[in-house]
């Protein structure tokens, strides 16, 4: 165990940062799905900026790797130009 105040302090804010990241990173994965299952190509279309927005976001945080954010953005961007 930690026997530096600083070191303790350290524990606790990566645990919350942690979570954080967990949940936006896991809010993000669920807005793909649903932007994937929808059918309608005007929904899509609505929904297509937010969730590139999202994965944009964590690319920006580090919690996702860049390129991998764009390959998804195009991968995405594909899915429902060809609706």
């Amino acid at each position: 165990m930690a026997n530096h105040k600083s070191a303790l302090k350290r524990i606790r804010r990566n645990e919350a940062v942690r979570l954080r990241n967990r949940y936006q990173h896991k809010t993000t994965r669920n807005a793909i799905k649903k932007l994937r299952s929808e059918e309608k190509k005007g929904e899509a279309e609505k929904l297509l900026p937010e969730v590139i927005s999202m994965i944009d976001r964590l690319a920006k945080r580090n919690i996702i790797h860049n390129n991998k954010a764009a390959n998804l953005k195009s991968k995405l961007t594909k899915h429902v130009a060809a609706l």
